[in-house]
């Protein structure tokens, strides 16, 4: 069959039969949209994630006390080692290749707001925190050094 007997076929098919052919490109349609849709929020929550990682900093760790363990069971809460702030000064103080130090604190509560009720989760850090992870305070400031004190 020459080429253009086959082009005549085709189209004779897609305008004898317009409901399937609407139907088959909708379809086409949705279905592309669909793949390109999934790829850009896939991308997006990549570079999302990426940029979190990058703000955390790749020179940046966190110690965290644990329960203690023995024969390989955990203990109770107990147990539990406490990091203190002379710990921090510490670290500071004695690794070498340690920029700076901040201490964390965290727990939860209950926020109330006229007749309104939350429960919350409630972080405590030194001024240093913010420089750490590079953020900067959205409205009002920072606790100083004589803040801290009183």
């Amino acid at each position: 069959m020459k080429i253009l007997n086959l082009i005549s076929i085709a189209l004779r098919a897609i305008s004898r039969n317009k409901m399937r052919t609407f139907l088959t490109m909708l379809g086409i349609i949705i279905g592309v949209a669909s793949v390109i849709s999934m790829l850009a929020i896939g991308q997006g929550s990549k570079e999302s994630i990426e940029q979190q990682i990058s703000e955390m900093g790749a020179n940046m760790i966190t110690i965290l006390p644990s329960s203690g363990q023995q024969g390989g069971v955990r203990m109770d809460a107990s147990s539990m080692q406490l990091l203190t702030i002379k710990d921090a000064e510490a670290i500071k103080k004695q690794a070498k290749n340690v920029a700076n130090v901040s201490p964390f604190v965290s727990g939860s509560g209950q926020m109330i707001a006229g007749a309104n009720n939350w429960p919350t989760s409630i972080q405590g850090v030194a001024p240093e925190f913010l420089e750490i992870r590079k953020m900067k305070v959205a409205e009002g400031g920072m606790f100083t050094q004589h803040d801290e004190r009183v």
